[in-house]
Order: structure tokens, then C-alpha cells, then sequence
């Protein structure tokens, strides 16, 4: 099996960062012999759309004929999605949304023709579905019973994951860090380990 770890917070020891780290800790009892391809989008960021990859996307005509290494990074990133078994990504949220270190990954995999067809409804996924585990850190509340700000979060990474094929989603979350001390932070992150649905994984060994 192989597995896609990315990271995208700023901070080494960050709630995310443990709770991604968990995540494929889980996922190696079930398969000791998986691969790890790793990102880490705070020691290694990634460019935002360069001019000419945003020319080549602009039309159909000018992505049927790129300007040349336009599209190097972007190929590089979605083959690294397709030779994935799962998904694993670590982050937190940022302004009731994805950090820009995410949103410019997202930016190079989503590619009309490469990973979604147009349609008259909207994009089809040309990627197969795949187990993703999202590991989200916020320092207030945005789901469940106690929320006190809206989730753009979760709609929109459904949405645009799913656009590609990435229908199989699980998000963790560790809620209102910014009130947590370090013993209460490591309960919370167990609590949301506990939420994981290993049977995707089984059913792929």
C-alpha cells in the first residue's frame, strides 16, 4: 500500500501535525509494509500558479499546447495522487478555510482534461476514489453541538476533492486548540483517532 502524507502547517509540533502523524501510525498497524511518500508544505511550500501555468489552463487551445514546463509541477503532484492508496493530509484551519499552502496544491491537481472532465453538471472526477484522511486543527469551534463560526471547511474540501474522484473522505478534528493545554490537546487528538474507519483500509489488503 502506499500513502500520501502531507502536512501544511507552519508549526513542527502543531495539533494537525500529531493528529496526521496518528493517522498514519493507525494505518501502518493495518499494513506494517506500506509505503510513504511524504509533503511537507512548511519545510518544502509549494509555488503558487505560476503565469505560465495559469496561461496554459486559460482555454482550451492553450492547453492543448502548453507552454513548455508548464505543467511539470502539476503532473508531478497528480501522479503522486494516483500512485496513492491513501491519502493522509494534516492541516489547520486557516480563516474559516484551507491555508494557501493547500489551496496551491489544490490549485495544481485540480486540471481540466488530466483529473476532471466539463460537463452540462458540472465536473466529473477522472481519478479513482481513494481513502482520504483529513486531519484538521482550529483554535475554535466549527463543528458539532458547540460551534461558534461557520464550516466552510468541510463543504468545500468535500467539494473539490470530490470533483476529482476523492469521494472516500474522513475528517478529524481537533477543535478550539487556542483553549487547550498540552494534556488536554493529546486528549482531544485520541478522542478523534477513535473516529477512524479502518474498514476502507482492510478492504484494500
Amino acid at each position: 500500500m502506499n500513502i500520501l502524507h502531507i502536512d501544511c502547517s507552519p508549526r513542527q509540533e502543531s495539533h494537525s501535525r500529531r493528529l496526521s502523524a496518528a493517522i498514519v501510525k493507525k494505518l501502518l498497524e493495518t499494513t506494517p509494509g506500506a509505503n510513504i511518500r511524504r509533503r511537507d508544505f512548511a519545510a518544502a511550500p509549494l509555488p503558487h500558479a505560476s503565469p505560465d501555468y495559469a496561461t496554459t489552463l486559460s482555454s482550451p487551445t492553450t492547453l492543448a499546447t502548453p507552454l513548455s514546463g508548464s505543467l511539470e509541477l502539476s503532473d508531478a503532484l497528480i501522479h503522486e495522487v494516483e500512485a496513492a492508496d491513501v491519502i493522509v493530509i494534516g492541516t489547520p484551519l486557516n480563516n474559516l478555510t484551507v491555508p494557501s499552502s493547500l489551496k496551491a496544491w489544490i490549485d495544481q491537481i485540480l486540471r481540466a482534461g488530466r483529473t476532471f472532465k466539463s460537463t452540462p453538471v458540472g465536473k466529473v472526477g477522472m481519478l479513482r476514489d481513494r481513502p482520504v484522511f483529513i486531519a484538521v486543527a482550529s483554535g475554535g469551534v466549527f463543528r458539532g453541538d458547540r460551534a461558534n463560526q461557520p464550516d466552510f471547511f468541510t463543504p468545500y474540501l468535500s467539494a473539490v476533492l470530490g470533483s476529482i474522484g476523492l469521494k472516500n473522505i474522513q475528517f478529524l478534528s481537533v477543535q478550539a486548540t487556542a483553549f487547550l493545554d498540552q494534556d488536554q490537546g493529546t486528549l482531544a487528538r485520541d478522542q478523534a483517532l477513535k473516529e477512524i474507519d479502518l474498514r476502507v483500509i482492510e478492504e484494500l489488503v
